[in-house]
């Protein structure tokens, strides 16, 4: 059976840093009715650009899912808007450190900050509301993998029996040594500094290995 996970990373854009350290992580939707800047209706329509909202927060643009992209790789009749809809009510940790590298260099040079979170603390708490995706559900690019509702599959249903949850059409079981890419927590982590072991901020062209190094250095 899969193991359970132990650490999760989350990457958080510097202007919302503080607003994070006030009221944990929340996603698009929460975000949406907690400040300014965005109309509900808005929340299954394609982002383009990094969206500011009130009180300095901004939202990370979706550019690696436009709509002809992603509805190419979208099964059992979702369109578009179903998908960026779901994406939007869910706050997203990335498994491996490599893939928020890579974020972090689509980043550019704005200031950015990696929080390291003890996944099994965390899912002691949030396990009943979390999954893991065995795909980056926010990329549609290249040769993007098929996916639909059952791409996120329940975290304790995963530990269970691994990827059987996951139903795409002409796609066979993923085998149980295949490593979950996300681990997703439905609505907010209000609370996430209870399970943050480390806030780092990383340099333009630094990785989360060399940061976490500096960090340790103090």
């Amino acid at each position: 059976m899969p193991r359970p996970l132990t650490t999760a990373y989350h990457m958080v854009d510097g202007s919302n840093l503080d607003s994070v350290l006030r009221h944990g992580l929340l996603s698009m939707s929460r975000l949406a009715s907690t400040f300014d800047g965005i109309r509900p209706e808005n929340l299954h329509r394609h982002r383009k650009e990094r969206l500011r909202l009130s009180a300095g927060v901004s939202a990370r643009d979706q550019r690696p899912m436009p709509p002809l992209a992603l509805s190419r790789c979208l099964t059992d009749g979702l369109e578009p808007e179903d998908w960026y809809e779901l994406l939007n009510g869910k706050v997203f940790f990335w498994l491996d450190p490599k893939r928020l590298d890579r974020q972090r260099v689509a980043c550019g040079e704005a200031p950015q900050f990696a929080f390291v979170v003890d996944a099994g603390r965390l899912l002691v708490d949030y396990g009943a509301t979390a999954a893991v995706t065995p795909i980056n559900t926010g990329n549609a690019m290249r040769a993007a993998a098929p996916r639909n509702r059952t791409t996120f599959v329940p975290y304790e249903r995963w530990l269970a029996e691994g990827w059987v949850d996951e139903r795409i059409p002409g796609v066979d079981t993923r085998p149980l040594h295949h490593r979950p890419v996300e681990l997703v927590v439905s609505d907010a982590v209000p609370n996430i500094m209870a399970y943050t072991t480390a806030v780092v901020p990383l340099a333009v062209g630094e990785t989360m290995a060399a940061a976490l190094l500096r960090f340790a250095a103090g």
